[in-house]
Formats: structure tokens, sequence, C-alpha cells
């Protein structure tokens, strides 16, 4: 599968190749709930909810508090803005 410009909206991406991006990036699929992903980082872990208008990121005791962080990314932002913000943490 040939991922589209990385500048494309992720609603303009097919959700396979949204799955194998998320893999690519090192992401787990969870194989009783495929809507949701796991990633692992060196210094967090998130996991990821595709959800029906937008990706759903909750970095788990990443607050001051160890309290965990959400975040929503809309599908009208692009594949790089997304990765970006994702992956950069929280």
């Amino acid at each position: 599968m040939t991922l589209p410009a990385p500048d494309t909206p992720l609603y303009n991406h097919p959700l396979p190749v949204i799955e194998q991006w998320l893999s690519d990036l090192g992401c787990q699929q969870d194989q009783q709930n495929l809507n949701c992903w796991t990633v692992t980082k060196p210094n967090w872990k998130a996991q990821l909810s595709l959800d029906v208008e937008e990706i759903i990121v909750c970095y788990l005791k990443a607050g001051a508090d160890g309290s965990d962080i959400t975040r929503a990314f809309k599908y009208s932002l692009s594949r790089e803005d997304v990765e970006a913000a994702v992956f950069s943490g929280p």
C-alpha cells in the first residue's frame, strides 16, 4: 500500500492505509478492539483510538500528577500534522 502525500488530510486515507501507517510508526493494534492501538516510546506510552470523526490519543500517566492526558485530532488534519503532534509526545 502506498501512502498519499504527507499533506493529505487523514479523511482521504482508506482505513487499511491508516492502519498500515500506524503499524509503520510502531503502534500495536488491539486484536479485541481493532480501532484501538498502543504505542510505547522511551519516555511515554499512549493509547490511540480511531473514532468516527477523530483520532483520540491518551498519554498514560503523562500529567505532572501522574494523570492521563487526552487529546483529539480531527481527520481533517494532514497525516504529517497528526504524526508530528501525536508522536512528539505529551
